[in-house]
């Protein structure tokens, strides 16, 4: 967490569903205003996952500094505490050096940890329980692993969705392992920043369309291969990071479970049904965020209203780096 004395700097932060548009406009952003990519996607935290996760290209990332991005292997994890502190060491940086950050990314958890402070829990994985516990919900279904947390920490069950079985497992291991409630532990620290939140929207048939034209691209750009090379480098199909979008559904063709056809179609349905909780979660727990339509219009009003807003909180406070001016 930083440190309560240090400088209140501002933080952008842009959200929205997969497909919405957040790299684009978070690049110009950020050109206009001297500022810094962090990442706030757990699927553009792994190495050699470039394609399936729509990681910004070599070019976008030559266009403004990027951080968070290939932090580990796909067969190592990243917990939540962790991404935290590194999203926290990479702000503080970014604002150190006089220049802008913005957090950028569609995983909700991720951008409310750092946005809100979470107090993440301290307690190491237990494979051996998790293992126990998948096999319970395996055995019993996702919603009697439920019913036993909500018994443990109802308050936790309130927040997690019975099929979210990972979180459900997560929940019930520092409960179990720690003997104190997750929510109890969950204590929020709001950070030493100022905080604009900006949300992107598009109409919903505009929205899958995109994310149609998204995955037939990186179809062309060579998913299936992308996915081929991490199997055979040895990277088991049922990993966390092999469990993705579009990583899944091509395993499974590859594996000779379905056809390349039927695994597209799958890939666009899992993608759309992503999009949706997407974009449940943040009218849930981003509620202060400002919501803008992404019309032809959208990234030029964007752009005033940012600079409408760091002008003002510049005249609130004239400790702050210097960020008011366009490059050209």
């Amino acid at each position: 967490m930083p440190s309560a004395g240090k400088e209140r700097g501002p933080l952008i932060v842009i959200l929205g569903p997969t497909a919405s548009g957040k790299t684009d406009l978070a690049i110009t952003v950020a050109q206009q205003f001297r500022g810094e990519i962090v990442s706030a996607d757990s699927r553009l935290v792994y190495r050699g996952m470039d394609i399936g996760a729509a990681k910004p290209t070599p070019t976008q990332r030559a266009l403004v500094p990027h951080h968070l991005l290939d932090v580990v292997a796909p067969d190592e994890v990243l917990s939540l505490a962790r991404y935290q502190e590194l999203a926290y060491a990479a702000i503080d940086d970014i604002l150190a050096r006089g220049r802008l950050p913005l957090l950028v990314g569609g995983t909700g958890q991720y951008i409310s940890a750092v946005i809100e402070g979470w107090g993440i829990p301290e307690i190491p994985p237990n494979p051996a329980l998790r293992e126990r516990l998948e096999h319970y919900a395996s055995t019993h279904g996702a919603q009697a692993l439920h019913h036993w947390l909500r018994q443990h920490d109802p308050k936790a069950a309130a927040r997690i969705h019975p099929h979210n079985i990972r979180r459900v497992i997560r929940a019930l291991e520092v409960c179990l392992e720690s003997g104190r409630p997750i929510s109890e532990l969950q204590r929020k620290t709001p950070p030493p920043y100022r905080i604009l939140q900006i949300g992107l929207t598009r109409p919903r048939a505009e929205l899958y369309a995109r994310i149609d034209a998204r995955i037939a691209q990186m179809m062309r750009s060579g998913l299936l291969e992308e996915v081929r090379g991490l199997l055979e480098a040895g990277y088991d199909r049922r990993l966390p990071a092999m469990s993705g979008l579009g990583y899944a559904q091509l395993s499974g063709y590859l594996a000779g479970e379905i056809t390349l056809e039927e695994a597209v179609a799958a890939i666009q349905r899992a993608t759309r049904d992503f999009a949706r909780r997407q974009e449940t979660w943040f009218r849930k727990y981003n509620r202060d965020a400002h919501w803008f339509q992404m019309t032809e219009n959208a990234t030029r009003s964007i752009i005033e209203f940012i600079r409408a807003w760091l002008e003002s909180e510049q005249s609130a406070t004239s400790e702050r780096p210097d960020l008011g001016h366009q490059q050209h």
